[in-house]
């Protein structure tokens, strides 16, 4: 039996990409895939208990596939020396937060140059709490970006959820502009990811579209880092908590994070760091990241 389970974990492991996205199916294996290198160690230790010396062996296969796979997230080279040219973070604050303004201004103690936010209900609040080192906003619906810099030519962005929840804007930093997306993609639900999937691709689209040098994509993008569907962004750009992270990075649920769908997204820049945050009152850890040009 233990033997059967390891050689299922490795076929699930190396071959969930191949799983059709029936229903989300596909999208729901390719997210939890990483976790699954939690079963290692309790069918090693049922193996142990057993005496089993052949479940022992076969035990190995699962943890090869898993360490080959997503091992390196832990072994990222260290970043050339060199102080960063600008510091972002991104936070989902939750609709139903009852004290954003204690949610931000953690988030803001990191001391990054550029705050993006969603889910931003009392503006009022999160203004009087940022507008003093971060004087400049652009806003559109329940994304907003607050900087250090001045802000040019704020739009929103549609990626196709009916309403507007998403928005462009170019920050003109002190080494260079560099424009800016804050978005909130689509909600993926068990056995329904196709709105999610949509807005993912019109995202994609856009960015495609986008003739900036320099861009930065911050924001709940309701989709992991592992997931088939996110293919089409990693394309296009780089992954900063994969390029300059350690860890998985998990944002989502706050108290025992299990997945990342908050993502620091680039081009035309390099990452020097990246991490993880945990602000109260939110139910989503926020993501941030450091670049220079």
């Amino acid at each position: 039996m233990l033997t059967a389970a390891a050689v299922l974990l490795t076929a699930v492991l190396a071959g969930h990409r191949a799983v059709p996205n029936v229903r989300g199916l596909g999208s729901l294996l390719d997210s939890a895939a990483p976790l699954l290198g939690l079963c290692v160690p309790l069918l090693a230790l049922g193996a142990l208990l057993r005496r089993s010396r052949l479940a022992l062996v076969a035990v190995l296969l699962p943890a090869t596939v898993w360490a080959a796979l997503y091992a390196g997230a832990w072994v990222r080279p260290a970043p050339a020396p060199g102080a960063p040219t600008l510091r972002v973070a991104s936070q989902n604050l939750r609709a139903g937060n009852r004290d954003p303004a204690a949610t931000v201004r953690d988030l803001a103690a990191a001391g990054p140059d550029l705050i993006a936010l969603q889910e931003v209900a009392a503006v009022d609040r999160v203004d009087a709490t940022l507008t003093g080192d971060h004087p400049h906003r652009a806003s559109v619906s329940t994304v907003a970006l607050y900087s250090r810099y001045p802000i040019r030519d704020p739009v929103g962005v549609d990626t196709g959820l009916g309403w507007t929840r998403a928005l462009r804007a170019v920050v003109a930093a002190p080494a260079g502009d560099v424009t800016v997306y804050v978005v909130h993609l689509a909600s993926a639900r068990a056995g329904d990811t196709a709105t999610r999937d949509q807005t993912v691709a019109a995202l994609a689209a856009r960015v495609r579209a986008d003739p900036s040098p320099r861009l930065v994509v911050l924001g709940d993008l309701n989709t992991a880092s592992t997931d088939r569907v996110f293919a089409p962004l990693t394309r296009l750009l780089g992954d900063a908590q994969a390029d300059a992270g350690r860890g998985f990075g998990f944002t989502w649920p706050a108290a025992a994070p299990v997945t990342r769908p908050d993502h620091v997204l680039y081009r035309g820049v390099t990452a020097t760091a990246a991490g993880v945050l945990r602000t109260p009152d939110s139910d989503h850890r926020a993501v941030t990241a450091t670049f220079r040009w």
